[in-house]
């Protein structure tokens, strides 16, 4: 993991820039899921629009954090209390400098401090064998979920570290 990766928490003043983040990694990085369907493209970016941004940082059961590198913010993340993992987007020319692991380590923590055992996504093709690489595993059968292949995954969280 790059040293100069910096999780924080997402506050309303980075709702822009999140939405940003949102709409490239789908635009670039998710081509395989959506194949450049301009319909499923904009309905998968809809759903994650500023105004729903908004809302998820005013609900205390959810938590956004924002990644920073080299001071620029490159990625997001969310998680819901009941242990679900609802979102994990990089810019995609950040990939693979630890920028998601960072984000999805930063999520779990927040998870266990709620006693979670478990973390629950749905993953794209994707995101697949990245998740697989941080330890999720399928929960159910592959699934078309809004026009898309979906893989419900899950993975243990240690309750103790």
């Amino acid at each position: 993991m790059d040293a100069s990766i910096y999780i924080c928490p997402a506050t309303a003043a980075d709702t822009g820039i999140i939405s940003r983040i949102v709409e490239r990694s789908i635009r670039v990085g998710c081509a395989l899921d959506h194949r450049n369907d301009p319909h499923l493209v904009d309905a998968w970016i809809r759903q994650q629009s500023t105004e729903h941004i908004s809302a998820w940082l005013a609900d205390p059961q959810r938590y956004l954090n924002i990644a920073l590198l080299q001071d620029r913010p490159v990625g997001v993340g969310m998680a819901l209390a009941n242990g679900d993992i609802t979102l994990c987007h990089v810019q995609p020319e950040w990939f693979r400098r630890g920028v998601g692991r960072a984000l999805m380590t930063d999520l779990e923590g927040w998870l266990l401090t709620r006693g979670s055992a478990r973390s629950v996504l749905t993953s794209t093709r994707t995101g697949e064998a990245f998740y697989r690489r941080l330890g999720y595993r399928e929960s159910a059968p592959p699934l078309i979920r809004h026009g898309m292949h979906s893989l419900p995954m899950h993975k243990s969280l240690p309750l103790s570290a």
